[in-house]
């Protein structure tokens, strides 16, 4: 027999985990978003095109993370 109070932390430990997975997105949209910004100021560009090919490549590879972490933690 189970103990029941694995049974209410396990829950628990799966939210906490997903909560740091959503935060890392965060992150990794975040950096990518600068440096876009960063290089649209440092060419005084007129329309923020840097900014929105990082941003988007940032939103790729957090996708990316978060698919791979999820089939990882469904193991």
């Amino acid at each position: 027999m189970k103990h029941p109070k694995r049974l209410s932390s396990k829950p628990l430990g799966k939210y906490a985990y997903f909560t740091g997975v959503g935060f890392q997105m965060l992150a990794i949209i975040g950096v990518f978003t600068y440096i876009g910004h960063r290089i649209d100021l440092s060419r005084d560009a007129d329309t923020p095109l840097w900014t929105a090919l990082f941003a988007l490549t940032g939103v790729c590879i957090s996708i990316y993370t978060v698919i791979r972490s999820v089939l990882r933690r469904g193991k």
